[in-house]
């Protein structure tokens, strides 16, 4: 089983969920097959009804038998996984992991916005820049991203 999509939070009363994609794209998703959330160890298989991008790597989505915002509250939190094997990829993923600024925690990555030039990162509702000189160091098994960010630029 693979991740493609991290569930952020439901969206609208109609049982919509708001998802991270991680590393697919919308069009890659076959609504034909069913996608799979884990529930106490056990993965159930849902089928997508419907598809809405969010730019360019979030999406609302809707699934059968998520009809209500109680059903599509229970989801929250949770990956969203497809059958497949993992193909390397020398792009790593941040999506879960927890930003550092200089050492003090912002909070957890929940998406990533490739603009082009300009990989940014979504923690909470702001859009981190991720720039190589920004980085003060990277722990993929500890999954934790520290940062030199400018200062101002978490202010809102």
């Amino acid at each position: 089983m693979l991740p493609i999509a991290k569930i952020l939070k439901s969206n609208g009363t109609d049982g919509g969920i708001l998802v991270s994609l991680r590393g697919a794209d919308v069009e890659e998703i076959d609504s034909r097959n069913p996608v799979f959330i884990v529930f106490d160890e056990l993965p159930v298989p849902f089928f997508i009804v419907s598809v809405q991008r969010k730019g360019a790597s979030r999406a609302v989505l809707h699934l059968a038998d998520v009809e209500n915002l109680r059903d599509a509250e229970e989801l929250v939190g949770r990956d969203i996984l497809v059958e497949g094997e993992d193909e390397s990829s020398d792009e790593l993923d941040f999506t879960g992991w927890t930003l550092f600024d200089k050492g003090a925690e912002v909070g957890e990555i929940t998406g990533m916005e490739p603009i082009p030039g300009n990989l940014c990162l979504y923690v909470g509702d702001k859009l981190v820049p991720l720039h190589e000189d920004f980085v003060i160091s990277c722990d993929p098994e500890a999954r934790v991203l520290d940062l030199d960010l400018p200062e101002g630029l978490l202010d809102s």
